[in-house]
């Protein structure tokens, strides 16, 4: 079993070594054997590369779309100027630079780091707001940076020239130059791709809300994310300044942005491998577009110049790709996913790892919810509600539809502030807790409709649940944990298969593996049995009760299933309109009046004593659920 992460661990270079060596074959080639036409075309398809894995680090695994990245470029690419311009220069073409700056002359290599760092800072201080959005709405705040840096460096005459163009730069970058430093930035994206950190950012970009229920830190995860690729992208205008030595604002602006993107989608965003490969097709692409654009003769005859065919020939390649294949060339996963080699599922079966277990509950440890409200608008969800859970008790919690079950589970775990009341965990007030927090604090949950990361493998459902609750983060035991954990829920032979591919109570057992994987004290289990036929259920039971006398969990789970509640549970809570109308033992409860009343309304329960003795409900009698 020790070999199998160790292979693993090793995977994601192979996956690099698959794209570095086909790049660096045809780079060298070219620099062998090609003029300095196509010489120049293979150095900007390189430098073009380090921009898109750029995009990819944080678009690919946030699922953010960015437009800003260019902006990024072209701070870069003047500020790597003005440290490599000669004074003499400097002084001819920018009179008006300040004496200090105008002194400055550094090497390349020098200005590529001061440049990097730079920029970076910069990217931290508009990152610290970016990162708190989502969608659409952080998607045209990366617009926003694009166009007010694009302004400002127009405006900024004194240092840019404003919109005319900025001459005179060194000009150190060439082949041999930018094939060194596009490997290294394909190296970077993987590593951060198949980094706890990036497997986090990845999680939230399937599903948010569930990553946040398995303590992600969201907005920490997708600002370390923007400030990498910054950088990655910082690192691409310093070869783009060096690479022309005479360019101007308008080169980092909408242009080159649809241009990367194009590249990225064609490729595939969710994979550096997509970066690469879209960014050798589009580049392929482009060069055949414009020698037909400008009206090439062949076989003697001159064709007509077609305007603005690459524009097109670009649209229309990302409208084919997004119907023939949404998600790109690559998909979802890297080359060297593709291959049969597997050792993560061939290992999942074994199991040998212990399974992580939850630390000893002190003698007082309980989760209370303490006269907790919850208003909508004018829609009163909850009113008043309390509950307690206590380590190794299962609690059931019934009521009617829409009696503020599932907003009782969400305020407990975060997802929604309560309007009034307390959340206590171990006495400690977590009312005001953001979800990843009262994760990290040991509640996990699962969900009424299954929230898994579909894109993700079974394994890496749990692991990345492993990590962001600060379990295990070290790769090889995180792993044998996971895997252990998988074996332990029957999931061990689809450890290796993504989560969306497998049959319905597969992905209920993956969702509550990926909750233990917390190691919580509580554990919140929304509709578990949903969906369900009775043989399921009956070993969903089996699984429950197991996971109270293994893990020592305290349960919360709410069903509709009574005949499993009652085999199930040790206390019903019974909730109406928001309000716990009843708890007590499960048979205690089902007979009680208050309770009959509220799921059959009061005419009826007032006069059918058959009801009330028998009852119409779930198999068990009682009420139904």
């Amino acid at each position: 079993m020790s070999a199998v992460p160790s292979l693993a661990r090793w995977r994601p270079w192979l996956g690099v070594a698959m794209l570095a060596v086909p790049l660096a074959v045809i780079a060298l080639a070219a620099y062998v054997f090609l003029g300095r036409a196509p010489q120049g075309t293979v150095t900007n398809a390189l430098i073009a590369l380090v921009a898109v894995v750029a995009i990819g680090v944080f678009t690919g695994n946030s699922g953010v779309v960015s437009f800003g990245h260019v902006a990024f470029m072209g701070v870069a690419a003047h500020i790597s100027a003005l440290l490599t311009m000669s004074p003499a220069l400097k002084a001819s073409v920018l009179p008006d630079l300040p004496a200090a700056l105008a002194a400055v002359e550094i090497g390349f290599a020098a200005s590529l780091v001061v440049t990097t760092a730079l920029v970076s800072l910069f990217a931290l201080a508009i990152g610290l707001a970016i990162a708190r959005l989502g969608g659409a709405a952080a998607a045209i705040a990366t617009l926003g940076v694009l166009i007010i840096v694009h302004t400002i460096l127009v405006g900024a005459r004194d240092f840019t020239r404003g919109s005319q163009a900025l001459y005179g730069v060194p000009q150190a970058v060439d082949i041999l130059v930018a094939l060194p430093i596009a490997i290294a930035a394909i190296a970077v994206g993987r590593w951060y791709r198949d980094s706890m950190a990036g497997l986090e950012l990845r999680a939230s970009r399937e599903d948010e809300p569930a990553a946040q229920s398995i303590g992600v830190d969201v907005a920490t995860r997708r600002l370390g994310a923007w400030v990498l690729s910054a950088a990655l992208a910082s690192v691409a205008g310093v070869l783009v300044a060096h690479n022309l030595g005479v360019f101007s604002p308008r080169e980092f602006y909408f242009t080159q942005t649809f241009m990367f993107l194009v590249m990225l989608i064609v490729g595939g965003m969710s994979t550096v491998s997509g970066a690469v490969i879209g960014t050798v097709l589009v580049t392929a692409l482009v060069e055949v577009l414009r020698r037909v654009e400008e009206g090439p003769q062949i076989l003697g005859i001159e064709l007509p110049q077609v305007f603005g065919l690459t524009t097109i020939g670009l649209g229309v390649a990302i409208v084919v790709v997004l119907i023939w294949r949404r998600e790109g060339l690559t998909g979802y996963r890297e080359v060297d996913e593709y291959l049969p080699w597997r050792p993560q599922a061939a290992g999942a079966a074994r199991g040998e790892a212990p399974a992580d277990r939850a630390d000893p509950p002190a003698a007082d440890a309980a989760l209370a919810v303490d006269r907790l409200n919850k208003v909508f608008g004018g829609l009163v969800a909850l009113d008043g509600a309390g509950i307690i859970l206590r380590p190794g008790e299962i609690v059931g919690l019934i009521g009617p539809n829409g009696s503020g079950k599932t907003t009782l589970l969400s305020c407990i775990a975060g997802a929604q502030p309560p309007t009034e009341g307390h959340v206590l965990i171990d006495g400690i007030d977590a009312t005001a807790w953001p979800a990843h927090r009262v994760a990290r604090a040991g509640v996990g949950r699962t969900f009424q409709n299954i929230r898994l990361f579909g894109n993700l493998t079974a394994l890496d459902n749990v692991r990345v649940a492993m990590a962001a609750g600060g379990r295990v983060r070290q790769r090889a035991e995180n792993t044998r944990r996971a895997l252990a954990l998988l074996a332990d829920l029957g999931l061990a032979d689809s450890a290796g298969r993504p989560a969306a591919t497998l049959a319905y109570g597969q992905q209920r057992r993956l969702e509550i593996a990926r909750a233990l994987a917390l190691a919580p004290r509580y554990l919140l289990l929304d509709e578990p049995a949903a969906g369900m036929n009775e043989t399921e259920s009956d070993a969903l039971l089996t699984t429950l009760a197991g996971l109270r006398r293994h893990h020592g969990l305290g349960l919360l789970v709410v069903d509709h299933d009574l005949r499993l509640m009652m085999r199930l549970c040790d206390r019903i809570v019974v909730l109406n309109k928001g309000q716990v109308i009843a708890t007590g033992a499960p048979v205690a409860v089902q007979t009680d009046p208050a309770v009959i009343e509220a799921y059959l309304g009061s005419r009826r329960a007032a006069g059918d004593d058959k009801t009330r003795a028998a009852g119409h409900g779930h198999r068990t009698g009682g009420v139904q659920t």
